[in-house]
């Protein structure tokens, strides 16, 4: 039996199609190995958000080349896409394809058996329309689900090379995203991520449906406990989105809710679709309608022309937001945006300065957050065991939880009472099974 490794660098989206590409290959007799293992063919989920995405997409190509030199060795996804020549031009790559056409990889791999040349995929995706249609079907060992319901950016923000790489907007038919989530609660998933490149843009590309009919029909799926989003915008928290939001119970007061910047001109500048008023009014509706809720956060410190002012400006802002987890970013020039050609780029030093400074206004304000809870009572989905009778999971919140039971929880939601806090970790113990 040949064996195959499918492996992604980068977002949850990659994650996601490097699964469901695996069982595409599982579904034709090939053994699934870890990346890690010597396998006759090997799929590279490649990321390039970052130059550091690129790098790694090359070391991990040339590591698993060594691993077997007579392996198939394909390139998929954003870097491929972005930088097809480049990434043809690597020794050990055989076959590249960018963001579609990933259906027919099994295909292309058993054809390629008697080709000597590198074979490039790639084609244009500016002007893609339709959504690839990927599934997971083999469900084990897990229990949160991801599940990619759209693909594309359209917002073209100006340090950003991933409107290049995934093209436009499009999104998964509802019908087949309630099959995945039918197959998902069948196979005993109690909660869905809804994922994907921008998230809040789900159902534009639509006549007839949004991103909150949407979760509605997710909502209605009979053993589905828990919808979570990746991430989504500030700009689709309306009042009647929020409302709408608190009404559903099954939908989990954590949002991911980008940020990037608490600057108006550096927000301007990254061509960001809102200002620090307008972010801080969709937080602030968030906050009323659920009583719980943890607002997490990117930030970008270090973009061209960001002066000291400019990054005290933000960190005021982020604090006075009381987020309850940021994740930093020192910007780095990415080949190709608009921001990589900017004057005044700043120098290494600068950025890794200001990211500690906000690091250490995350931690704070992480810590702040986890002691609201401290002795109280909260349901945690509980995902694997971690020790003898201790338990990992997460509040609807997104709080990590250490908890203590002495019969097994795993993929099940219990009451557990917080009574320490360990870093980023709620410590306590399960009270009602």
């Amino acid at each position: 039996m040949k064996t195959v490794a499918s492996h992604a660098l980068g977002c949850k989206v990659n994650q996601y199609e490097s699964e469901a590409i695996g069982e595409l290959f599982s579904q034709k007799g090939y053994e699934l190995v870890d990346i890690d293992q010597q396998a006759d063919v090997y799929i590279i989920n490649t990321c390039t958000v970052t130059n550091l995405g690129d790098k790694k997409s090359r070391q991990l190509i040339r590591k698993v080349k060594r691993q077997n030199p007579n392996a198939i060795v394909v390139a998929v996804g954003c870097y491929a896409q972005t930088a097809p020549k480049e990434v043809m031009a690597m020794e050990g790559v055989n076959i590249v394809v960018g963001t579609k056409e990933r259906k027919k990889i099994v295909e292309l791999v058993e054809q390629y058996e008697n080709k000597q040349n590198v074979q490039s995929y790639v084609s244009e995706i500016m002007q893609e329309r339709e959504f690839e249609p990927l599934s997971i079907q083999r469900l084990e060992n897990r229990t949160r689900a991801y599940l990619k319901i759209q693909d594309g950016c359209s917002q073209f923000c100006t340090y950003c090379i991933i409107p290049y790489a995934r093209g436009p907007i499009r999104s998964r038919k509802p019908e087949d995203v309630l099959s995945e989530v039918k197959r998902l609660s069948e196979n005993g998933f109690q909660e869905v991520i809804l994922a994907g490149i921008h998230v809040a843009s789900y159902g534009k590309d639509f006549k007839n449906t949004t991103l909150l009919e949407l979760v509605e029909k997710v909502h209605d799926v009979k053993g589905i406990e828990r919808i979570r989003f990746s991430s989504i915008e500030p700009n689709i928290v309306t009042e009647a989105f929020a409302k709408a939001l608190s009404r559903l119970p099954k939908v989990c007061d954590h949002f991911h809710l980008s940020l990037q910047s608490g600057c108006d001109k550096t927000l301007k500048a990254m061509n960001r679709k809102y200002d620090t008023q307008g972010y801080a009014h969709a937080v602030a509706l968030l906050r009323e309608h659920m009583k719980n809720v943890a607002v997490t956060t990117d930030m970008i410190v270090g973009f061209p022309q960001e002066t000291e002012e400019d990054f005290l400006q933000s960190y005021d802002f982020a604090k006075k937001m009381g987020f309850a987890k940021i994740h930093v970013f020192p910007y780095s020039p990415k080949k190709g945006t608009p921001a990589a050609s900017m004057t005044g780029q700043l120098p290494n030093a600068v950025k890794n300065q200001r990211s500690q400074k906000l690091m250490q206004l995350s931690n704070v304000m992480a810590e702040a957050f986890l002691k609201k809870f401290l002795h109280n009572e909260m349901p945690v989905l509980y995902e694997r065991a971690i020790a003898e009778d201790m338990y990992e999971g997460h509040t609807t919140n997104y709080i990590k939880v250490h908890g203590k039971s002495t019969s097994d929880v795993t993929n099940s939601i219990v009451k557990t009472t917080i009574n320490e806090i360990k870093l980023e970790t709620a410590m306590g113990f399960v009270t009602k099974l």
